[in-house]
């Protein structure tokens, strides 16, 4: 049974950009922004330097299912050794650091992403430390920036949260922005017919239960209430829903409990008869079978030989 969101039955969505966690100092924040890479299709970790060592169990146990994309990440001693084989790689930052590098959003990061991945370039995504981000020397070993329209008076963000902000405009820009679910189907809109007898059926109701007090406003509240229905842009489900409910206030509880007895009763009627039909077709199946056999039996008498005939000596 799916839980918190997670299906194990649907395909896992993988690959996307490397992400780089540069000396990363809690555990926790390592597992969490394994589980940000999991819910937005992104699957290669690396780590550099972690400072609680690796493997962390904080990790695993933050990563929330998210196991997989721990299990595989790899552990480097440097961002430069972690930046192999990457051909561009976007650092972030969100301190302006006086160097002549593009500088992005992260739903621009993600669209240059795509376009380079489909190149076949290896593209990478660059987090740094906690407390201090990555610093000026690690940044310069990045193509780019990626940062992003935060409060500049308090612009520090969670690890995760930082994974999980670009994670998200990279899905974005991968799924073409598709939810994964719609809403249901809805019931065919009413017709007229059937809105104008939920209208006769209403007002009757109100006009029973004494709700139209004044004669001379009846017609202009009456007009207020149809207009409400009007603009609801009711189904056919709607209606009866609603049929339902002014029928209920009509009853009241003593109303519905009679009107349920009398169906069941109704109801243990019709089985009692279908019963009683069954059973009077198997005694006249059963009567049939035996006047068969009865007629069998006189038929074979009459063919008998007396009992006085002579032997038959053949």
């Amino acid at each position: 049974m799916p839980g918190s969101g997670t299906d194990s039955t649907k395909p896992w969505a993988a690959g996307g950009p490397l992400v780089i966690l540069v000396e990363p100092q809690l555990g926790e924040n390592i597992g969490s922004a394994a589980r940000a890479m999991g819910n937005f299709g992104l699957s290669r970790l690396r780590i550099v330097n972690p400072r609680e060592g690796w493997p962390n169990e904080k990790a695993r146990v933050f990563s929330a299912g998210a196991d997989r994309i721990l299990a595989e990440a790899t552990l480097h001693p440097d961002l430069r050794s972690a930046l192999s084989g990457v051909n561009y790689a976007f650092a972030a930052t969100a301190r302006e650091r006086g160097m002549a590098k593009p500088v992005l959003g992260a739903d621009a990061v993600a669209q240059e992403t795509r376009g380079r991945l489909a190149s076949g370039e290896e593209v990478a995504l660059v987090f740094g430390r906690e407390r201090t981000g990555l610093y000026t020397e690690e940044v310069s070993l990045c193509d780019a920036i990626l940062t992003l329209p935060v409060n500049p008076a308090f612009a520090s963000l969670n690890l995760a949260m930082c994974v999980a902000v670009a994670g998200y405009e990279w899905f974005k820009a991968e799924s073409a922005g598709a939810l994964p679910f719609a809403p249901p189907d809805r019931s065919p809109l009413a017709d007229k017919g059937d809105l104008f007898a939920f209208f006769d059926h209403l007002e009757g109701a109100l006009q029973t239960s004494g709700f139209f007090r004044s004669p001379e406003k009846a017609p202009s509240t009456i007009r207020n209430l149809r207009n409400i229905f009007h603009r609801l842009g009711l189904t056919r489900q709607d209606l009866a829903t609603l049929h339902g409910a002014v029928t209920a206030l009509e009853e009241g509880r003593e109303g519905r409990e009679a009107r349920k007895l009398k169906n069941n009763a109704e109801a243990a009627a019709r089985r009692a008869g279908r019963k009683a039909s069954e059973a009077a077709a198997r005694d006249a199946a059963q009567n049939t079978a035996i006047q068969d056999n009865e007629a069998k039996d006189d038929a074979a008498q009459d063919n008998a030989p007396p009992d006085n005939a002579p032997p038959n000596k053949g």
